[in-house]
């Protein structure tokens, strides 16, 4: 008899996700539905959810030897960057957000750089992980991202390493930490501080300037799954102390299919661009909002 296709899904799944504790494998049951419900209220109130022990200990300790090995293909890249990754704009106030830039100093693994074979991308391209997600961010379905260095992502920060107050190019973003520093790389955000109507610079550059009081800040530990809307949030790492690197996946999904990042992204982040990059440079895009990113 052959498997059919949900049984092979939560096999692939047995053994990487707590299933006993966040039931992936029966969404429709009392419990997957309490599970949803509570993912969904803790989203709509702040942005972000935080699923902590998603993956086992004994799990871990495989996505951390797995990333481990990765982490050596990471591009490294310093640079001074605003939260929107743009140039800045020289007919604005030197204290406006546009022209507040700060040290970029982190790795990226590019998606092509992670097999079919790896368990991290066994779990992104799982039927049942990505229902999920949709459910959660209230979507009947979602797609892998189609940008082929952007889709699944290992971040990897040193010592003295940070990533400065940004916004994500997509609307929600999927992170699994994997390996946690000795100390720093805490993760803060603002919840919804901008909307597809607008930037509300005013407020982003109240948070730069150190006001804390719409802030929450998360010390993530590995295993530990985060679903944030980080297109919408203005969210930043701080600096990591220590020698022991900060490993954090990420499952990048859209609401749409078809979804690549601007090639200037690309090259700012990966060192480098895709042909569908280059292809698109030539082109030109559109994007579904007027947000700067």
């Amino acid at each position: 008899m052959h498997a059919t296709a949900t049984e092979t899904s939560t096999h692939a799944l047995s053994g990487l996700i707590d299933l006993a504790r966040y039931p992936l494998d029966d969404l429709d049951g009392e419990a997957g539905q309490a599970l949803l419900a509570q993912c969904r209220r803790q989203l709509a109130d702040d942005g972000c959810v935080v699923l902590e022990r998603f993956v086992p200990d004994e799990a871990v300790a495989r996505l951390e030897r797995e990333t481990e090995r990765l982490s050596p293909e990471a591009h490294y890249n310093q640079t001074e960057t605003n939260p929107y990754n743009s140039a800045g704009d020289p007919n604005r106030p030197a204290g406006h957000p546009v022209n507040r830039f700060d040290d970029r100093t982190n790795g990226f693994v590019a998606g092509d750089r992670i097999d079919d074979d790896t368990l991290i991308r066994q779990v992104y391209a799982n039927p049942d992980f990505q229902r999920f997600i949709a459910a959660v961010v209230g979507m009947e379905t979602i797609h892998p991202y189609a940008d082929p260095l952007a889709d699944l992502v290992v971040n990897v920060l040193r010592d003295g390493c940070q990533h400065p107050w940004h916004y994500d190019t997509n609307e929600f973003i999927v992170t699994l930490m994997t390996r946690q520093p000795e100390g720093g790389g805490l993760f803060e955000y603002v919840p919804g501080i901008r909307s597809p109507e607008g930037e509300n610079f005013d407020a982003v550059k109240e948070v730069i300037d150190g006001d804390r009081s719409q802030l929450t800040s998360l010390a993530l530990r590995p295993g530990d799954l985060q679903i944030f809307f980080g297109r919408y949030s203005l969210h930043r790492v701080t600096p990591v102390e220590g020698p022991r690197e900060r490993h954090t996946v990420i499952f990048a999904y859209a609401k749409e299919p078809g979804f690549v990042g601007r090639p200037e992204r690309a090259q700012r982040i990966f060192g480098r661009m895709a042909p569908i990059h280059e292809r698109l440079l030539e082109e030109g895009m559109d994007r579904s909002d007027s947000l700067a990113d």
